[in-house]
């Protein structure tokens, strides 16, 4: 894509500090939607990237052959320049030119958008598919080798959000099967989809039509792992170089034969070295971005992957310092890609550490608690009782139970899956949401509370020191919160000096400017960028002062704010916590 044109942007965090719509990147595209909505990228027009992803709808899944709840997606966009005719050839390049990935074409099947009552057939789709194809001989035909299919396959918006950019999509799926002349199947595991080219051409209105849009982008995806699977001739992306590196080093520490992990899907020795493998890497990354384990949110996510990690290390016979030997190999492997896993390597190891000593401390006191709850029988409800309060796994249970001479109950299984999945169906109601990009909303009031962040944050630092570095970010239009390192409780002497700080800029009636400039340039000004962030070669630096004085703030972000600081309001903290451990939170308004 750089020999095409394009500016290679590096990854954003594996979450987006200023959208509070969704705890963790989940798309290459979601940290740009911004500018796939017109904002003007720093750039240019044509982007690439390898993006970090964290995605946990599946994580139950993870651990056999394919799911994981980290991955690295490689994309590339165009915002308002080339279309459908550059896209579909220079994928189709990519995919089989031999300087490129050199996949046999043969192998490759196609889908589109069929249509319907509101947008027809994307039929230009077909006809350059079956260009590309006829360049090498291959009589692609509608029907078999390029299938037409449904919005549920074939068409791409942001879900729960009232407007969106819309579009159809085509799809580029890879045989791996060995008949001579296969069937077309989309829904066949002898056929994954490898990339995904989206068309983004309308505008969904509110009233459920579509607009065309003034400028059509184009968002492509395709996951490393899948696509390194593919290439490499394997049928689990856990046998590819990288990944396998990880997973062959836990099964070390544990001292346990390597080859089980390839075979047998329910193996459970197999299974648990792939959790860990996946889960542990997860986290790294979790960890090198600034999240830290807690009771909620993104930090809940975190805590379960590793305490996840560690249940499964008991299988294995691993009984301490799993993160402590197994981190460094992931951050050897992923260092000169994602540099800030060796920059913030000590950091990344501290939290990994300290969270498994912690749970190991909960599992104690799960065997203690074992005898009190368990008397004549072990029940669903025992083991889930054990399970959600202590971290207990449930093998550990049926294993004391035995061991003590008390009976299970031959239903306790089919009790504990029931409890399980109702506290699932609780938490997947609790942390739904769809991204929508940048802020929640562009409402003025969220405008003002992000602004007010600029302000509080610089107030931070005026106050406690420069050793005060963000952690995190929500706001909307009722409220901001913001993360950020310190150790203690701030006493009520120090919120008090930090809101008149604030209120002071804010009565000063501050101008609020930005402009694009070279990062490097960015930061000898003194502009501050979020912790996690990594930057391309441009940057946008929002100023908050006044022309030929000291500015008040410098920070590197998207925006949007206010043009001036007179009009954010009134600012008030009203509360001042813990978030986790070293990391403190607080929450404030502007009235």
């Amino acid at each position: 894509m750089k020999s095409k044109g394009h500016s290679i942007i590096p990854s954003a965090p594996v979450f987006l500090k200023d959208d509070p719509t969704v705890l963790f990147t989940t798309a290459g595209m979601q940290p740009l939607v911004p500018y796939l909505l017109g904002a003007p990228h720093p750039e240019g027009k044509r982007l690439a990237d390898a993006q970090k992803c964290i995605r946990t709808t599946d994580i139950e899944e993870v651990g056999d052959p394919w799911h994981f709840t980290m991955i690295e997606m490689l994309g590339n966009w165009s915002l308002g320049d080339y279309f459908k005719k550059d896209s579909i050839a220079w994928s189709f390049e990519f995919l089989t030119d031999k300087k490129w990935l050199n996949l046999d074409p043969k192998r490759l099947y196609i889908t589109v958008y069929e249509g319907d009552h509101q947008v027809t057939k994307d039929t230009e789709s077909i006809e350059l598919w079956q260009g590309e194809f006829g360049k090498v001989g291959i009589d692609a035909q509608e029907g078999q080798r390029i299938l037409c299919l449904g919005k549920d396959d074939n068409w791409w918006e942001i879900g729960g959000a009232e407007t969106s950019p819309a579009g159809p999509d085509t799809e580029v799926f890879y045989y791996v099967g060995d008949k001579e002349n296969p069937k077309f199947d989309v829904d066949s595991d002898d056929f994954p989809e490898i990339w995904n080219n989206v068309f983004m051409t309308y505008q969904r209105t509110a009233d459920g039509s579509y607009n065309d849009l003034p400028a059509k982008n184009v968002d492509t995806g395709m996951g490393l792992e899948r696509i390194a699977t593919v290439i490499q001739g394997f049928d689990t992306a856990y046998k590819t170089d990288v990944i396998s590196k990880i997973l062959h080093s836990v099964f070390e520490y544990a001292n346990k034969s390597f080859e089980p992990v390839y075979h047998e899907t329910d193996h459970e020795i197999g299974r648990a070295g792939r959790i860990i493998t996946d889960h542990l890497r997860s986290a790294v990354f979790m960890a090198g971005d600034g999240v830290v384990p807690s009771n909620t949110e993104r930090g809940y996510v975190m805590r379960r992957l590793i305490r996840r990690a560690v249940r499964q290390g008991l299988v294995l016979g691993i009984r301490q310092d799993l993160s402590e030997n197994i981190a460094p190999v992931i951050i050897d492997l992923y260092q000169q890609a994602y540099p800030e896993l060796e920059h913030n390597r000590k950091q990344i190891l501290d939290v990994l550490d300290r969270e498994e000593s912690q749970f190991r401390q909960t599992l104690d006191r799960g065997v203690r608690e074992f005898t009190k709850i368990v008397k004549d029988k072990l029940t669903g409800q025992t083991v889930f009782t054990l399970f959600d309060t202590y971290g207990f796994p449930p093998e550990l249970s049926v294993e004391d139970a035995k061991r003590l001479n008390i009976a299970v109950d031959s239903n306790w299984e089919k009790d504990f899956q029931k409890l399980m999945d109702e506290q699932k169906e609780r938490s997947r109601t609790a942390t739904a949401g769809e991204f929508k990009g940048g802020l929640a909303d562009h409402e003025p009031d969220t405008i003002r509370h992000h602004t007010a962040t600029h302000l509080m944050y610089e107030a931070l630092r005026r106050v406690l020191g420069d050793g005060v570095i963000q952690r995190g970010s929500n706001v909307n239009s009722d409220r901001l919160r913001f993360d950020f390192s310190f150790d203690r409780k701030l006493t009520d002497e120090e919120k008090h000096e930090i809101e008149k700080i604030v209120n002071e800029q804010i009565e000063a009636d501050l101008p609020v400017s930005w402009e694009e400039m070279p990062t490097d340039e960015a930061f000898e000004h003194g502009a501050k960028g979020a912790f996690g962030d990594k930057y391309g070669e441009t940057v946008k630096v929002y100023t908050i002062g006044k022309p030929g004085e000291k500015a008040f703030s410098i920070e590197i972000c998207g925006g949007p704010h206010v043009e001036h600081t007179g009009t954010i309001g009134k600012f008030r903290i009203q509360k001042e916590e813990s978030s986790s451990a070293g990391v403190r939170r607080i929450k404030a308004t502007v009235k």
